[in-house]
Order: structure tokens, then sequence, then C-alpha cells
């Protein structure tokens, strides 16, 4: 017994020597990689902190794009896919508080708080309303929300794989480990898995090398944390007060993907959700996409020029 308690204790001292090893590498790589992470668009205040939000591109129209739960890079994350639409649209990407080069906080993330934080930080940034809203996965629920409480700063939804509120009925939150995922990222573990900071932006998408290295960069010091932990753990019950408000009626175009790349869901379940949404919508129209679920990263061509001549319909 004295030997095998020996053994455990040589094992555990071992595990508490390389888990500091590694933070202090991974401190020492934050350090090296500081310039990678200076903010690419504007940084204005919100609620006594830094948001983070991107404008480029002039017209008639702006166009908002929300990014889904726990991406870490919003901005370059879109790139693709705006890159596209700057030529005709005015462009803007909010970077929600603990994501890109935000702030991190740990505030409420009620949906309420969610929507003034994105408010206040376009009216900051020298943009007004009405808007084009076009979130990615989670985002759906505070762009219905948006709609649904300020109808007349929503001129139109265009869905990027958006969430509906029905999505949250079945879906299984596990918040501690998700509060696992973000110990290992603030250790530095994250560091050592294999290809995990290769997002799809980054794969399929259009960055250049130098974007790249800063999306990683980011990605390094924006994975699960505290602010994205608290958005997670109140997107059921933000869900559930977005469908008791109803449907907005508005023009909407919602992309749907084919379920895969993490949404936890089957090919036929993740499409017949938002299928369902859209048609109480009168001014809706779905186009399903033979891709994973971030699909501006996959189809980024396709849906511009969707967006266009749906966005040209609506005069």
């Amino acid at each position: 017994m004295k030997k095998f308690l020996k053994v455990i204790l040589i094992i555990a001292l071992a595990v508490i020597i390389l888990l500091i090893a590694i933070y202090i590498y991974h401190q020492v790589r934050l350090t090296q990689e500081s310039k990678l992470r200076s903010p690419l668009g504007q940084i204005v205040e919100v609620d006594g902190h830094h948001m983070s939000i991107y404008i480029e591109g002039a017209g008639d129209a702006t166009l908002v794009f929300m990014s889904g739960g726990g991406t870490c890079s919003p901005i370059l994350d879109f790139k693709s896919l705006y890159a596209l639409l700057s030529d005709k649209y005015k462009i803007a990407v909010v970077e929600k508080f603990g994501y890109g080069f935000s702030d991190i906080v740990d505030k409420s993330r009620d949906i309420d708080s969610i929507l003034e934080d994105t408010r206040a930080a376009l009216k900051a940034a020298g943009l007004s309303a009405p808007y084009v809203l076009c979130p990615h996965s989670m985002s759906g629920l505070e762009t219905l929300y948006w709609a649904q409480k300020y109808p007349d700063e929503v001129s139109a939804v265009v869905g990027l794989d958006m969430a509906v509120p029905a999505y949250y009925d079945s879906m299984d939150i596990n918040i501690p480990l998700v509060r696992t995922a973000s110990w290992a990222a603030n250790i530095g573990i994250t560091r050592f898995i294999p290809g995990i900071s290769d997002s799809d932006a980054v794969k399929y998408g259009t960055l250049s090398d130098m974007e790249k290295e800063i999306y990683k960069a980011v990605f390094y010091s924006r994975t699960a944390t505290v602010t994205m932990i608290n958005e997670t753990a109140w997107v059921k019950e933000n869900a559930k007060k977005v469908n008791n408000m109803g449907v907005p009626q508005l023009p909407m175009l919602l992309f749907i993907s084919d379920g895969s790349g993490g949404t936890g869901f089957d090919k036929e379940t993740w499409r017949k959700i938002p299928i369902e949404y859209i048609e109480q919508v009168h001014d809706g129209k779905y186009i399903e996409l033979d891709c994973p679920h971030y699909v501006h990263d996959y189809e980024y061509k396709r849906i511009s020029k969707d967006i266009v001549e749906f966005l040209s319909d609506k005069g």
C-alpha cells in the first residue's frame, strides 16, 4: 500500500510540474503573439468595457454580421463572405464581449443584455438603423429578438445557418464540460492538440497567410471565455423568451447547412426545424446547402450572389 501511494504521489507531482510548464509556455507564447492580436477594426466603449467592431464598404444598406457561440474571431470568420459584398453594401462585424478583440467580461448574457450591447456598439461606431442582420448559429436568437423588440431597426434577416428557438428544446448543454474546456484553454493545453486552431475559416476560406496567423493567435486567447460560458448557460432561457414573443414578420432568407460540423443534429432534423420556422414568415425563403454548419466559410461565393439577389428584390 505504501508503494502504491508513493507511485500515486510521484505521478500527481509529475502532472503538476507538467501543467506548470505548459502554463508558463502558454504565457510566453501569448506575449509573443501580442502584436498579432492588435485590433483589426474599431474599439468602442460599451457598458464601461471595450468592444470590437469592424466596418468596411459603402452603400445604402448596412449588413451586420453576428457570430455563432464560441467563434473566437468573428471578423476573420466572416471575411470570405463580406469581402464579396463590401463593394455594394456597408459591412459591420460586431464582436461580442468575450470574442475576438473585445474585452472578456463576467456579466449576464441574458438576451436583453446581449442585444443592448450590440446596439450600443453600432451606435458608438457611428452606424444607424435600419440594418440587415446576418447572424450565424446562436446569434439567430439575438436577431429574432431584435426584430421583435425593435422592428423599425431591422429591414431584413439573412440567416447563415442561424439558430431558431426550437433547436434548444432538446439540446443537451453540458456546462461542466464547457468549463473544463475553458480550464484547458487557460492553462494552454489546447496548444498541444494538433489542428485545433485550424477553423473552417482557416482551412476553407480566403484568408491570407497573415490573417490565418492572426486567427490562431486570437484562438489561443479567446477560447471558451467566461463570457462565452455565461452565454451558453443562458441560451435555453433566451430561446424560450424569443419563442414566447412569436415569429417576426419581415423579409427573411435562411441558408441551411447539412447539419454537420458540430451541430449535434442529424441532417433531417437540422433542416426540418428552420424550414418549419420560415414557413411561418410571410416574406421568407430558404436555401439548402450541402456543406457544414459554417456555411459562409464554404459557400461564400454562392451565398454572396443570393444575398445580392434577395436584397435587390426587396428594393
